[in-house]
């Protein structure tokens, strides 16, 4: 005879459900995050400008504060430290691109000082960080 329970047998399948729900949390983590981890040390107000390009992500990513302060790749750094870091990286690629955020707020001459270091460690091709704007009507 039945008593009147369901026949209960031991679940031998992996439920991957819930194991989905948290890799999309870290991802959605991961993706917000990220814009925080790719600045520099400190914020840069970019300069504006309606034609740009998109610079992409590059090993050489220079950061120029208002005050003239400098980061290397996210870390404060200095015109020597930069110069020792990007020796290695143009070894292994000599056509890298280097990519210079200067504050809207930085004198021109500190800006070539830093261009001048890195074209010194072998850096030939650079890129401006800008902020993009919408382009004017033509009339």
């Amino acid at each position: 005879m039945h008593s009147g329970e369901p026949d209960r047998r031991m679940i031998t399948e992996i439920n991957v459900t819930p194991m989905v729900d948290i890799m999309l949390v870290l991802l959605i983590i991961f993706m917000v995050t990220a814009s925080y981890i790719t600045r520099g040390a400190f914020d840069v107000n970019l300069p504006s400008a309606a034609n740009s390009s998109d610079v992409g992500d590059s090993p050489i990513q220079i950061s120029i504060s208002a005050g003239g302060e400098l980061s290397f790749n996210g870390q404060r750094s200095d015109i020597a430290g930069i110069s020792q870091a990007v020796a290695p990286i143009i070894r292994d690629n000599p056509d890298v691109q280097a990519v210079v955020d200067g504050d809207r707020g930085v004198e021109y001459g500190r800006v070539m000082e830093v261009i001048d270091a890195l074209k010194t460690a072998g850096v030939r091709n650079f890129a401006a960080a800008v902020e993009r704007v919408p382009a004017p009507a033509s009339p």
